[in-house]
């Protein structure tokens, strides 16, 4: 009996893999899909509960870093493509310990190449199949005031997360170079958008603000980042897994360029016209009025902007959703799932 044909998924059960899962699942009617999570603090099979009766659609709790793991994924299903997302993610997380990261995001990116690669040769289909490995704009380090980040720039991580994410990098494409597997890298600009964890920036000037709690902002709010709507990131994955050029990169940018203080004093301002009502600090009428400055972190990157015109040259994508729009139905998201999200 032949083995189910499946594109498998890393790290499904987190913000941008669950979304991702989503839009594969609606644009791939006929297409069969394996998730692959360990369900660590950051993933939640919640965000995936209107999938879990679908025929296409297979969960298997495990680990990455586990070979033999790993291994008996490719064993149970005729694995077609990987697209993984798998990684720990959060910076600060990384600078209290880096050892989870370097465990996750070098040992368990290598698990799966090699895992696929012999697969793959078995098969005699290492030039058909192809492994998509979703990275970040942090490998490239910090940025001045102005100039972009292309797929040329230089490697330059400044903090254990992006350091472990430009070694998995150099994982991938050196099973291109050595193998002639068929890889593709891409890193995008800051997502934001429903399903997102609650520790990272917008979820949480978000949650502090309805809980009338301090919003911190780090140093003197003026660290730059690029923000790129989930969707946007999801249908360019999808562009370029399927339609990318063998053993390239792309950037994916949302070009929606704030401060940190200018994208907390806009949720502040979008959370007074919707929810102005939970509100009940005595000693503040706006939301922004909780925003508290404390100490930077360390290695905090002034500014990250990705220059994304080979995609859209190349593969025809550019973003669709404006971030004004996108801001304003992230909040309505969040205000929605409030307590089982936010505040669990």
């Amino acid at each position: 009996m032949s083995k189910q044909k499946a594109v498998l998924i890393t790290g499904g059960a987190g913000f941008i893999g669950s979304n991702y899962i989503h839009y594969y699942l609606e644009n791939h009617r006929k297409k069969h899909l394996v998730n692959l999570d360990k369900l660590t603090y950051a993933g939640d099979l919640d965000r995936l509960a209107s999938t879990s009766d679908l025929d296409t659609y297979h969960f298997v709790h495990g680990d990455i870093t586990d070979k033999e793991g790993v291994e008996r994924v490719f064993t149970q299903f005729d694995i077609e493509g990987v697209i993984h997302f798998a990684a720990e993610s959060h910076v600060d997380n990384s600078i209290a310990d880096a050892t989870p990261f370097i465990r996750t995001n070098v040992l368990g990116t290598g698990n799966l190449l090699e895992t696929a690669r012999k697969d793959w040769q078995e098969k005699g289909v290492l030039k058909e199949r192809r492994f998509h490995h979703i990275s970040t704009d942090e490998v490239y380090g910090s940025l001045g005031k102005t100039g972009k980040f292309s797929e040329d720039t230089p490697y330059d991580p400044r903090n254990p997360y992006s350091a472990t994410k430009a070694g998995a990098n150099m994982l991938v494409k050196s099973y291109y170079s050595t193998y002639g597997m068929n890889v593709v890298l891409s890193s995008s600009s800051n997502n934001y958008g429903p399903r997102q964890h609650k520790e990272k920036l917008i979820p949480t000037i978000i949650r502090k603000a309805l809980a009338c709690e301090p919003i911190p902002i780090y140093g003197d709010g003026q660290n730059v980042r690029d923000w790129l709507f989930v969707n946007d990131h999801c249908r360019a994955i999808d562009t370029i897994f399927h339609f990318g050029r063998e053993g390239e990169s792309y950037n994916v940018g949302g070009g929606n360029e704030l401060t940190n203080l200018s994208l907390a004093q806009m949720i502040c301002g979008l959370l007074d016209e919707k929810a102005s009502r939970l509100l009940v600090d005595e000693d503040a009428s706006e939301f922004s009025e909780l925003l508290t400055f404390i100490e930077d972190r360390p290695g905090h990157d002034l500014r990250y902007a990705v220059d994304d015109s080979k995609i859209r040259r190349e593969l025809g994508w550019q973003p669709e959703q404006s971030f004004a729009e996108g801001m304003e139905a992230t909040i309505d998201w969040f205000l929605s799932k409030q307590d089982e999200v936010l505040m669990k």
